[in-house]
């Protein structure tokens, strides 16, 4: 069926306004003096506020969480302003002074965006023997030390558009920390959802923030908390892991969004148990917590590469470095080691449109491990991706 549209003048004269408009707007360029903007906009003042390169931090206080052996820190921005707004769930990434180098790395922000107007930010860290970065900021991070962070970076935060007033939150270990933050948010008035979360520890006594949400639990109709033991067994708590009729047990009647944040062994048995819920996959979200420590069990990986160290060269502008690195850990992770300056934030490639690259590039880094000439090939092609961030 033909389409009858009538335009009446007027409406003719917009579209071919709209039609000129890049001609329009070029040659008002064109004829505009090339000199420096120097006036002072709000709106730009405003941007640079809300998402700042970075932020210069003071340790304000130490928090031991001892029975859990980890430790929340609490950064105080240095010029004493408010801190770089963020969203429940959100992360930032540090820039910490290891081994005579700087190495960067994303820690889920662990307190209220509330707080981000007082200009102080929280983040917790649990021990990770073996770990690079961890350990080191839990036995030499004292109060009074400077930070460098981000402002808040990642989309793993509840949007009204995309996912169900109802969400179901899988946490494990220091994968409790986004909950928290979304748990604060909720209590505070500055999140709008139904928060179920269910939180796996090893024992009662490693359960890490019990008392902080048991207040908000106290506080908040809205924010409902369940204890899951996998080492013991005691009255008040399930027992066991999270499995998909514990989560139909707890999940609401209504139509809900399952999180899920915590250790890669937990990822591995939730995403089987999450699969058998049939729930849409826009539902079903999840925070990536760094590469795998066991990338030899991924698929694809060449099984007599697993252990060896190749020779990589890295080309950073001008220069140009050869360094070590362990086939069994990412690229990024040797060329700090080797004291490289490297820009980074996300480890995982999921955060702020980085995905789609860092897969394709941790597909031809498995794809290319059979040879070294390849793996050096890949390696640059990743250093570009880094800078493109």
């Amino acid at each position: 069926m033909a389409l009858n549209v009538k335009v009446g003048l007027i409406g003719l004269l917009d579209m071919l306004k709209f039609a000129n408009l890049a001609k329009t707007r070029q040659q008002a360029i064109d004829a505009a003096p090339a000199n420096e903007v120097k006036a002072d906009y709000p709106i730009n003042n405003f941007a640079k506020a809300m998402h700042p390169d970075y932020q210069k931090f003071v340790i304000d206080e130490i928090i031991d969480h001892a029975d859990a052996d980890a430790k929340s820190f609490i950064f105080k921005r240095a010029d004493g302003k408010a801190a770089a707004y963020f969203r429940a769930g959100q992360y930032i990434s540090l820039k910490l002074p290891i081994g005579g180098s700087f190495v960067t790395r994303p820690y889920s922000i662990s307190s209220s965006p509330k707080w981000a107007l007082e200009g102080k930010v929280a983040v917790t860290v649990k021990r990770n023997p073996g770990g690079f970065a961890a350990d080191w900021m839990l036995d030499n991070f004292k109060v009074g030390d400077e930070v460098i962070g981000s402002d808040g970076q990642g989309q793993f935060y509840w949007e009204s558009l995309r996912d169900s007033k109802n969400v179901v939150a899988l946490a494990g270990g220091s994968g409790i920390t986004p909950f928290l933050s979304m748990a604060y948010a909720i209590r505070d008035g500055i999140e709008d959802f139904n928060l179920t979360i269910l939180f796996g520890s090893k024992t009662e006594s490693a359960i890490l923030f019990r008392k902080e949400l048991d207040d908000i639990v106290a506080a908040c109709p809205k924010v409902k908390v369940v204890h899951v033991l996998s080492d013991e067994t005691k009255d008040g708590f399930e027992t066991g892991f999270i499995t998909a009729e514990l989560i139909k047990k707890y999940a609401p009647a209504e139509d809900y969004s399952v999180f899920i944040c915590g250790p890669e062994a937990m990822y591995r048995f939730a995403a089987g148990e999450v699969a058998k819920l049939g729930l849409d996959r826009k539902h079903v979200r999840r925070e990536l917590l760094g590469a795998s420590k066991k990338v030899w069990e991924l698929p694809g990986y060449p099984q007599d590469k697993k252990d060896k160290v190749f020779k990589v060269t890295v080309k950073q502008g001008p220069t140009e470095k050869v360094i070590d690195a362990n086939a069994n850990e990412p690229v990024l992770v040797a060329i700090e080691r080797a004291g490289i300056k490297a820009p980074s934030r996300c480890r995982s490639g999921s955060a702020d449109g980085a995905v789609q690259d860092l897969f394709q590039v941790m597909y031809s880094f498995r794809k290319k491990l059979t040879d070294a000439d390849g793996l050096i090939r890949n390696t640059e092609r990743f250093i570009r991706v880094l800078h493109s961030r």
